[in-house]
């Protein structure tokens, strides 16, 4: 069972910020876990000649601004009796963020999907994309939250998980289950073939073979599904298996819609050469366009 013991939550007190903040405080509340709030202020980027000496630096006046808006940042976290601690960093955002998770032994990062600035609001958050390609441990992305979901507690009632059968993916099952047994959630395991043929056209000679193996193919992910989740989940929650057909970021993102999914968690592999210069594709896509929070679990290679 998933243990997670250290959640870092990296913030930049915006409304963004306070949604994924309340994220980080009820899975320390469920897992009794140690919560570190992290605000890294980026120095602007202007060559040393003509950099100012006021800008390359936080002043002592504007650190302890910065300080107390983060004291009272945690005060809900402080509240719920989670052991909460808070750290000002100044440099390169990403770096300090990788960084603080490795120093704290965190097991989770939570953070929001869009940053501050009007670019990060059109795409994923610039920052956001980079951590999630280069981080050690899982990460749990909050996309901004309408006032009306801003307002009511944080509970996973249905989490929905994508299943490719691969390693990482397996791992995002061991998440997903732990997290369905600790809230007491519905659990959908959902399988996606990307099936590229149409029953019309020229083609369609050849579409009576292709249908035998997708339904042989069905057939056989909805037995592996089925083994996927450990006996002690499905005592504890209601677990449920699907498969479907289509392309695989539109249809976990249907899927999650018609399951009413709380969080949407998926495995991704390591960094190979893509990797290291973008997020996998599907991850991408149903990190930028899910409506709830999405937990990317990855495994490195």
């Amino acid at each position: 069972m998933i243990t997670l013991e250290a959640i870092l939550c990296p913030v930049d007190v915006s409304d963004i910020s306070r949604g994924a903040l309340g994220y980080a405080i009820a899975l320390a509340t469920q897992y009794s876990a140690r919560l570190r709030v992290l605000e890294v202020v980026s120095h602007p980027s202007l060559p040393a000649a003509v950099a100012p000496a006021a800008v390359t630096g936080l002043t002592i006046e504007m650190r302890k601004t910065l300080a107390e808006e983060l004291e009272k940042l945690v005060q809900p976290a402080l509240a719920a009796g989670v052991a909460t601690d808070v750290r000002l960093e100044e440099g390169y955002v990403v770096a300090e963020i990788l960084e603080g998770a490795r120093a704290f032994a965190a097991d989770l990062i939570v953070m929001g999907t869009h940053g501050r600035s009007g670019f990060d609001r059109i795409v994923l958050g610039s920052v956001t994309e980079k951590v999630l390609r280069k981080a050690d441990c899982p990460v749990l992305t909050v996309p901004p939250l309408s006032r009306h979901a801003a307002d009511r507690p944080i509970r996973f009632r249905a989490i929905l998980c994508a299943v490719d059968f691969s390693e990482p993916s397996t791992k995002a099952v061991d998440y997903a289950a732990s997290l369905a047994t600790h809230a007491g959630a519905r659990l959908v395991l959902v399988s996606v073939l990307d099936w590229p043929v149409t029953d019309t056209g020229p083609a369609r000679a050849r579409v009576a073979m292709l249908d035998t193996f997708r339904r042989e193919w069905e057939v056989k992910a909805a037995e592996e599904l089925r083994k996927a989740v450990p006996a002690e989940t499905r005592r504890g929650s209601q677990v449920e298996e699907m498969v479907a057909v289509g392309k695989p970021s539109r249809e976990i993102l249907r899927v999650a819609a018609e399951v009413g999914a709380d969080l949407i968690v998926m495995g991704e592999h390591g960094r190979g050469a893509l990797e290291r210069a973008m997020l996998g594709s599907t991850a991408h896509y149903v990190v930028r366009h899910a409506v709830c929070p999405v937990l990317t679990v990855r495994v490195r290679t």
